[in-house]
């Protein structure tokens, strides 16, 4: 049996996740309209995150730009006590909780090769998908970076 965490002794789950799947896939179907992804987030995202860093401590945002795809990179590092990453996880969700939107998807990647080398990549999908929502639809592509020094 491959075991999905320490400990495992089903190898198996319990149930499906079917129930999600309309709500995720409007969110994908955002992600394919053509100029969804917002414009200025150096006004709309990188004052709150900048803002939770001061008050938070644990991370510093030490560079923010747009890649070649439109993304917005955020390249933070760990000023934490040593963690694990079960702790930069756990600092990072605060983080995107800054500027999460109604939808959100986020995937974690250990990123091996890289240099600089982040410890930890999120890239990060949030918006707004329903259209009688405050705000018309839009969105934002997020890519936070995180090292841990030592």
């Amino acid at each position: 049996m491959h075991q999905r965490w320490d400990g495992d002794e089903r190898g198996r789950g319990i149930a499906d996740a079917r129930r999600l799947l309309d709500g995720a896939g409007e969110l994908v179907a955002a992600f394919r309209q053509p100029e969804w992804v917002a414009e200025d987030p150096e006004l709309n995202i990188k004052p709150h995150v900048e803002a939770w860093c001061r008050a938070d401590g644990r991370l510093e945002l030490t560079d923010a730009h747009r890649d070649e795809d439109g993304g917005y990179v955020l390249n933070m590092t760990w000023r934490g006590a040593p963690a694990g990453p079960g702790q930069l996880r756990a600092a990072v969700y605060a983080v995107i909780g800054q500027f999460a939107e109604s939808a959100t998807y986020v995937r974690q990647w250990r990123v091996a090769n890289a240099r600089p080398a982040p410890d930890l990549r999120f890239e990060v999908g949030t918006g707004e998908v329903d259209a009688g929502s405050r705000f018309a639809p839009h969105g934002h592509v997020i890519v936070i970076n995180v090292v841990q020094p030592g």
